[in-house]
């Protein structure tokens, strides 16, 4: 279970002040798969972000009563200097999973071959993709984060990444982000709708995509 607990963040622009969440409590029981859903700047990626402890609230807390992940594919915390492999030790010792079995399931999964024995700044955004993707489903969390489901490769790599994705959603959670609708009602039975400044819970899907659609209507 995810509990926010009074969370407000706000951030300034050279106008005024963006208040992204203010005094916001939910608890989320294990097992939802909730779409994130708002306008372009309401919070989306903020609010997935301090879930992961990427990006703090500027009060109240989040509790994590569960294993999460990072935001799905997100690469920003690779060491270019690292190896894909040492990369991936490092990540599994964070994490407390075995290093050798992280290993091996990255480099099966990736398809990156001799690149795994080399420094990360030599791969292409492609291939950063993809070992990140390998990662966060080489570990089981208990709550997937995901900011616009992307799947790289070929098609039939897409495939076994997406197969690999749905699998591992049967017995976790997940927030998930897109300006997709079909995506969100998918991938998801639950809905969080963020709109100047509010959050509002759904617990059915088709409800919240109703009401995101209201709120982009009336501009």
């Amino acid at each position: 279970m995810i509990e926010f607990r009074n969370v407000c963040k706000a951030y300034r622009t050279t106008t005024r002040r963006k208040v992204l969440l203010d005094n916001f409590s939910l608890t989320l029981p294990a097992g939802r798969k909730v779409g994130v859903l708002g306008r372009n700047g309401a919070g989306k990626s903020t609010l997935l972000g301090m879930v992961a402890g990427i990006a703090k609230p500027d009060s109240g807390r989040i509790l994590r009563h569960a294993s999460v992940s990072w935001p799905l594919g997100f690469k920003g915390s690779f060491s270019g200097d690292l190896t894909g492999a040492q990369n991936v030790r490092f990540t599994a010792r964070v994490y407390g999973v075995d290093t050798d079995a992280l290993v091996a399931y990255v480099e099966d999964f990736a398809e990156l071959g001799d690149f795994m024995d080399m420094p990360i700044r030599s791969y292409s955004s492609g291939m950063k993709a993809r070992i990140a993707f390998g990662m966060s489903m080489g570990i089981a969390f208990d709550w997937y984060l995901v900011d616009e489901i992307t799947a790289v490769g070929d098609a039939a790599f897409k495939k076994k990444s997406l197969s690999v994705f749905k699998n591992r959603l049967k017995d976790a959670g997940m927030l998930m982000v897109s300006h997709s609708s079909s995506t969100i009602r998918k991938y998801c039975d639950a809905g969080l709708v963020l709109e100047n400044g509010r959050a509002t819970y759904f617990d059915d899907v088709k409800e919240a995509l109703a009401a995101h659609k209201a709120n982009m209507k009336a501009g």
